[in-house]
């Protein structure tokens, strides 16, 4: 009679054997979640708050990620974070937690495996994080659902041991960046202007995508400070969504980029008058994108990148690099320029400054060298604040200075010592004063 784990073709079991009633549960391929298990129930069991015969059993990791993915994630976050998501469940949680009782893991067990999965070295730290917050909204739902009764991914502290190294941001030189656009101009003329805009302004290709000429403030003139892109839209898996983070960011419009951003509006208009196409305003009516496809729709991210970009890079004779590397590309050239963190923290709609010192700190000059240079030269000695008195003091027989430093309401005014300490004079001056 009790609580055992057995083997048994290749999976353990947890066996119960308790007041007449028997029952088996599979937990996996894992002896240390047998015997978390095992402990739980004996523990469960001893406070007489176990039953073997009842029948809500206790979801395992698997079911209840899968019902919290569907009623919590899906339900409520973008494309793009739900496939991250999902990535992470299948191949970094649910092959270790996947069939243990959700209420059976522990904090202990938690920072077991992901000891492991950082020990292995493959990992990026930013991935460790997300296993984290994964974890940690998972179990925090569970406590809400009443299936657990803590949160074992709650305060893990911090894991010392290898990880993979991050990937660093990669981004073209000033000189690549000109031979890049040459490329462009001459080999995708129809797409010169998105590269351009990606340069200038630092948008992600979804944010570049679903950009609209309503969201380009122009200004007066070319001279006129108040031009600007309004990035508020973005486009991730061919579906319409907000800018990451949810939060609309203002980009500064470049002199050159507004030059040619005008020019492409301008001959669309001219295209349109010529085709006879006008709205019910008798307005030219142009696609509402800055950059449409042949339909008058958003552009496919995949074929920008693999019929438009990669070509222009492979004709500037360029290393292979990411979309994205243009973004990474932007901020570089701002920081090389003078631009201070602040500003690039803004102009690419960072959450905090933080990101953007991690990324891009690096590349901020060492403008303040000559700070550490003047340690190597010997400075003059320093003056000092009391003059020193002439010798025909000394007999009194000179000149007194009046010294407006030592000046207070009321008191004298000279540096002299005797002065402002008569007992300082000679017996016979004390003498001839008196009598005088």
């Amino acid at each position: 009679m009790g609580v055992k784990v057995r083997k048994r073709a290749g999976k353990w079991y947890v066996f119960v054997d308790w007041q007449g009633n028997r029952k088996a549960k599979c937990v996996g391929s894992s002896r240390e979640a047998a015997e978390t298990v095992r402990h739980e129930i004996e523990k469960r069991l001893a406070l007489g708050t176990f039953r073997v015969d009842e029948e809500a059993e206790t979801p395992s990791f698997a079911e209840y990620a899968e019902r919290w993915m569907s009623s919590h994630v899906r339900a409520h976050l973008k494309p793009s974070t739900i496939e991250s998501y999902d990535v992470i469940l299948k191949v970094h949680l649910l092959p270790h937690f996947g069939r243990w009782p959700i209420e059976t893991i522990t904090r202990s067990a938690v920072k077991a495996q992901l000891a492991e999965l950082v020990r292995a070295g493959k990992l990026a730290r930013s991935t460790v994080k997300n296993i984290f917050a994964i974890l940690r909204a998972l179990f925090s739902q569970a406590i809400e659902d009443g299936v657990a009764a803590s949160n074992p991914a709650l305060r893990l502290g911090r894991f010392n041991r290898p990880l993979a190294e991050d990937r660093k941001a990669e981004f073209l030189t000033r000189d690549e960046t000109e031979r890049f656009l040459e490329a462009a101009r001459d080999l995708k003329p129809e797409r010169y202007p998105l590269f351009l805009t990606a340069l200038r302004s630092g948008l992600r290709l979804g944010e570049l995508l679903a950009l609209e000429w309503e969201d380009i403030q122009f200004g007066d003139s070319e001279d006129d400070e108040n031009r600007y892109i309004f990035v508020r839209h973005n486009i991730v898996r061919g579906q319409a969504t907000s800018p990451k983070s949810r939060k609309p960011r203002r980009v500064d419009l470049s002199k050159e980029l507004r030059r040619v951003l005008m020019e492409v509006r301008d001959q669309r208009i001219l295209d349109a008058i010529e085709r006879g196409q006008f709205n019910e305003q008798g307005q030219p009516k142009i696609a509402k994108l800055a950059f449409p496809s042949e339909a008058g729709g958003p552009l496919d991210s995949r074929n920008v990148y693999h019929r438009d970009f990669m070509p222009c890079l492979k004709a500037a004779g360029l290393r292979r690099i990411t979309f994205h590397a243009l973004r990474h590309t932007f901020a570089s050239l701002l920081i090389q320029s003078g631009a201070s963190l602040a500003y690039v923290k803004e102009q690419m709609g960072h959450s905090s400054i933080q990101v953007t010192a991690d990324v891009y700190g690096h590349l901020v000059p060492g403008g303040n060298i000559e700070w550490v240079d003047r340690l190597d030269h010997p400075t003059s000695p320093q003056q000092n604040a009391t003059p020193a008195q002439p010798a025909q003091h000394a007999a009194c027989g000179g000149s007194l200075q009046v010294s407006e430093k030592y000046g207070r309401r009321g008191g004298t005014r000279t540096p002299d010592p005797r002065i402002r300490n008569p007992m300082l004079y000679p017996t016979e001056l004390h003498a001839r004063t008196a009598v005088t």
